[in-house]
């Protein structure tokens, strides 16, 4: 194929429709012949998304390996600059308020989970630099100048110098964690969302204005079968999409699971004492997050307690994401009738307290509110604590002693409510429960802290270091 075919569309903004979303790669924007409507949750097109071919996609990855990374004083203050920047620069022609009201319509999250999640995207890029340093092993140095080399020492080095990030388009804050990879000298290639595409948009925007060069940080929008090239073309791969996922057992490939989040509350805690934090764990970020609560056990009976979750729940309003006061999530009338066919489904058999007859509240304008689902299941086994769905859904049931640890397995985060200090040792023990809140709503976190393990400890490896 000749170079021309992948040489940037002369294209005047003035005469554009609509905005366009370009890939960045390592000469600058690059505006492809081939694009894709970006619609929001009531069809709309809000913008068009410039898809990459492969042979630009290749061209870009080649620019990164051959780039070195910058100091880590360099890294560190760029870090610091595109954070603020994120925050409250006016990127890509869209000030703050621009992007979060784009993000919110297409997203269909409400207008105050987007502004939140703006400023944690922003702290995480911010705290990138010292997170990576918290990662670090205790008995390892950062660079091999240290003088403890001379003796013989443990020397933290990267696993590859690349990283392909596939970050999925359910929450704006997810985008926090891959710039750990630039703080540790990678060069990455970020893959946007198709779904919601302006954050991964925004922050590359950010950093490249802040120092990390054109071939530090790229954007490749691309359909599936280029980002299979994507990942080919990357040292390491990280995400949660659909092509992530393909390679889910490739170990230079890291994939984001679900969250399947949980609360337990035993018998020696009252749930009335903690049900707003309950409540809280299941609807904040409007129950789109990894975080969200999906299952609540309770040593008892669950009746009572679900009922409570329902009551509380239903009382929320159905608004459109752009209102002040909305809390739910919104998609297109198709998607959600979708969401309610599989859910329904999921749920037969179980006791439902709220939304067994559906949940899907139309708006009248092509979008509707995904509103709450409560149900009870029979067993702390039960497959339908195992689901999980972007919007606020949880499967509450009875646990006892003799059940153990097992229904807790495979859970990204843990809310227990006991005051049994041996279940707690249990529940730390278990490797699938990735974290562990003792009395602490599941969404809590800061930077600083692992989400599911440090990324740190899949981009980076310790060796042993001796010099005379």
């Amino acid at each position: 194929m000749a170079p021309e075919s992948v040489s940037p569309e002369p294209v005047s903004v003035a005469a554009e429709p609509r905005p366009v979303i370009d890939a960045f790669g390592p000469s600058g924007p690059y505006r492809t012949h081939h694009r894709e409507d970006v619609t929001d949750v009531t069809g709309a097109v809000m913008a068009e998304m410039s898809l990459a071919p492969a042979l630009f996609v290749n061209r870009t990855m080649k620019a990164l390996h051959a780039a070195g990374p910058l100091p880590a004083t360099d890294r560190a203050a760029a870090l610091s600059r595109a954070a603020e920047l994120f925050r409250t620069g006016t990127l890509g022609g869209l000030t703050v308020q621009e992007y979060e009201a784009a993000v919110t319509r297409v997203s269909g999250l409400p207008i105050g989970v987007v502004r939140m999640a703006t400023q944690t995207c922003a702290d995480r890029v911010e705290q990138a630099y010292r997170g990576v340093q918290l990662a670090r092993p205790h008995g390892a140095v950062a660079d091999w100048r240290d003088p403890l080399v001379r003796t013989g020492q443990a020397v933290w080095t990267r696993r590859g110098e690349v990283l392909a990030v596939h970050v999925p388009g359910n929450h704006p804050a997810t985008h926090g964690f891959w710039p750990e990879a630039l703080a540790l000298g990678y060069r990455v290639a970020v893959r946007p969302s198709r779904r919601e595409p302006f954050t991964a948009h925004r922050l590359v925007l950010a950093l490249r204005e802040s120092g990390f060069g054109t071939d530090h940080v790229a954007l490749l929008p691309c359909g599936n079968e280029v980002a299979v090239a994507l990942v080919q073309g990357a040292d390491l791969a990280y995400g949660g999409d659909e092509v992530i996922r393909r390679y889910a057992d490739d170990p230079g490939v890291l994939s984001m699971q679900p969250g399947r989040s949980k609360v337990l509350l035993t018998a020696d805690s009252d749930w009335r004492d903690h049900l707003d934090m309950i409540v809280d764990s299941v609807v904040r970020h409007a129950g789109t997050g990894c975080v969200n609560a999906t299952g609540v056990l309770v040593e008892g009976d669950p009746a009572p307690l679900a009922g409570a979750v329902a009551e509380r729940l239903a009382a929320l309003p159905s608004l459109p994401p752009q209102d002040e006061k909305a809390c739910l999530p919104v998609q297109s009338v198709q998607s959600a009738r979708a969401l309610e066919r599989y859910v329904l489904g999921r749920a037969k058999g179980t006791r439902a307290w709220l939304g067994g007859t559906g949940f899907v509240d139309e708006l009248g304008d092509g979008s509707a509110v995904l509103r709450p689902a409560v149900h009870q299941v029979d067993s702390p086994d039960a497959p339908q604590l195992g689901a999980e769905v972007p919007f606020p859904c949880v499967w509450v049931g009875s646990w006892s002693r003799a059940d153990g640890v097992a229904p807790l397995r495979d859970t990204l985060v843990l809310t227990a409510v006991t005051g049994d200090e041996a279940l707690v040792d249990a529940l730390a023990a278990e490797p699938t429960i990735s974290n562990l809140h003792v009395g602490r709503a599941t969404h809590w976190h800061r930077p600083g802290l692992p989400h599911d393990g440090y990324l740190g400890e899949f981009l980076m490896r310790s060796k042993t270091l001796v010099r005379i």
